[in-house]
């Protein structure tokens, strides 16, 4: 005979908000399959790749309205028990009060040896699940290469890898990012 198990479907986003709000500052957390995950500090290689991505996307998307931001969380409406913290959220209009953006139109994850198969597994599936995310981008820390998944007119997913002299078109910015650009500075 089987035996079914009922999974507790853990925190939902109103939840986790609220959980979230009473933590201290220095701690970054986010929600992944209903549980809070403590985020440990990234490497300063990962964060000098992840200012690069952000002055030259915000430069991109200036005359859009759009701008690059850090470390906030990114939420959707079809899946109430994920918000994580990409490392670049791009999104227009009037900027948020809170930290939540509901409305990305690109987001970026810089791998990390801890993180890489949770960036390219369940959070990839959830950014898909945005309805307003155009492009998400996974780029590489160890070799300078970036993955551009793209969402087409008809609702699928492609996806792009790029590298060293390569360029990535964003149309919702308005321009091309090249891969260069994002590893200035960074030796391999």
């Amino acid at each position: 005979m089987a035996l079914a198990v009922r999974r507790d479907p853990g925190m939902g986003v109103v939840e986790y908000r609220d959980w979230v709000a009473d933590r201290p500052d220095e701690e970054r957390w986010e929600l992944i399959d209903g549980e809070p995950m403590l985020m440990a500090p990234p490497s300063e290689r990962h964060q000098e790749i992840v200012l690069n991505l952000a002055r030259k996307l915000s430069d991109l998307g200036r005359d859009r309205g759009c701008r690059a931001v850090p470390g906030i969380a990114v939420v959707s409406d079809a899946m109430d028990n994920f918000a994580p913290i990409p490392d670049i959220v791009v999104r227009c209009g009037p900027r948020r009060s809170d930290g939540y953006a509901r409305d990305p139109v690109l987001v970026a994850e810089v791998l990390s040896p801890s993180t890489m198969s949770r960036d390219r597994g369940r959070k990839t599936d959830f950014y898909r699940s945005i309805a307003s995310l155009r492009v998400f981008l996974i780029v590489y820390q160890d070799e300078p290469r970036i993955e551009a998944w793209r969402r087409e007119a008809c609702g699928d997913w492609t996806k792009q890898a790029r590298g060293p002299g390569e360029t990535i078109d964003l149309p919702e910015l308005g321009g091309r990012l090249a891969v260069a650009d994002i590893y200035d500075d960074i030796d391999f």
